[in-house]
Order: structure tokens, then C-alpha cells, then sequence
């Protein structure tokens, strides 16, 4: 996949909530993790079962004033609103961060304002965070990796055909001293 993103929340409050959205980020190549005013400690989300913290690194900022991203790189809210843009319509940056906000608070309106872009996912209501994540990185990567084709009809795409097999012809059998041989003069 093209690019580099990072997956991030503001406010997390459930252990749970933040294993599995770690657990996700990790899963789809995440190039690192943030949390903003998070209210549950890393130790605590149990549901994190690939050890996402032992392969790339959380950075944990107090507030959202001390959040530094890389230079480039697009933070990307993921909230329901209507002026969000619905992510199968959006277009993703090649150096992109995806910040989640809180089970029960949303993004906050000072996080939704620092947000280059803000993204839903056109469901009927909301949605679990773990499962939100896993949706907008599905997209991402469906959109910025080489896959083939969808096919038209329904399966998976059809196989390439194998070229036809090499034909070289007889082989050259050579006898004789070598004074008659092809090549060779008098």
C-alpha cells in the first residue's frame, strides 16, 4: 500500500474500545497509534491480542494542543455529521492520521475543527469504534493497493491464462572428430 497512515482517538474511555481499534490498526499496517485525553491505560485493553504496542509506537498526548503529527501528513476526523463526507465517496491522503472520538462523546467540536477532513460511514446509526476503524482502514487500503479488478460477474477474478509452453525444436546432435563439425573451417 502506498503512503503511511496512523489510527488515533480522542477521549477513549473503555479498555475494550481501545484494544480493538489497536488490535485493527496494527492488523492493516498502521505506522503508528495516538491517543488524546484517553482515560483508560494502555495495560488495560486486554483485547489488544497481537501485542499492537510491542510493534508500533503510541504516542500519548494530554490534550489535543499537544497532538504532533509528521509534516504532510492529514488528520482525518471519523464522525457522523452532515458535513461529513460518506467514506465511499472520499478520497484518501497518502500521509493520513485517522482520529476517533469517545463511545459516548463523539469527536470533540475543537478535534472536528483541526481535522483537514472529516469522513462517515453510511450506516443507519452508530457503530462501535473497533468496527468503525476497521472499516475506514478496509477502505483505505482498497483504494490505495494494486488489487485486481473486480470481476463483472459474481467470484473472484478469472485466472490469466498460462502462456503456451517454450518449443525449441529437435535437439542438435554433433559427431564426428570435430574436423566436419558446423562451424568449423578447413
Amino acid at each position: 500500500m502506498r503512503g503511511y497512515f496512523a489510527v488515533g482517538t480522542d477521549g477513549i474511555s473503555k479498555p475494550m474500545n481501545l484494544g480493538n481499534l489497536l488490535r485493527i490498526a496494527h492488523a492493516f499496517g498502521a505506522s503508528f497509534f495516538f491517543t488524546i485525553a484517553g482515560r483508560v491505560k494502555l495495560a488495560d485493553a486486554i483485547s489488544d491480542t497481537s501485542d499492537a504496542a510491542g510493534h508500533l509506537p503510541i504516542y500519548q498526548f494530554p490534550g489535543l494542543d499537544d497532538l504532533r503529527l509528521p509534516q504532510g501528513c492529514e488528520l482525518i476526523g471519523v464522525e457522523i455529521t452532515d458535513e461529513a463526507v460518506e467514506l465511499p465517496s472520499f478520497r484518501h491522503p497518502l500521509r493520513a492520521a485517522y482520529i476517533f472520538g469517545s463511545e459516548r462523546l463523539s469527536l470533540s467540536p475543537a478535534a472536528v475543527s483541526r481535522c483537514r477532513h472529516v469522513v462517515k460511514i453510511p450506516t443507519r446509526f452508530s457503530i462501535n469504534v473497533g468496527m468503525a476503524g476497521a472499516i475506514v482502514l478496509y477502505d483505505r487500503m482498497l483504494t490505495l493497493s494494486n488489487f485486481a479488478e473486480r470481476p463483472l460477474r459474481p467470484g473472484g477474478p478469472a485466472k490469466a491464462a498460462l502462456p503456451p509452453a517454450a518449443s525449441w525444436g529437435k535437439p542438435i546432435i554433433r559427431s564426428g572428430n570435430g574436423a566436419n563439425a558446423p562451424g568449423r573451417g578447413k
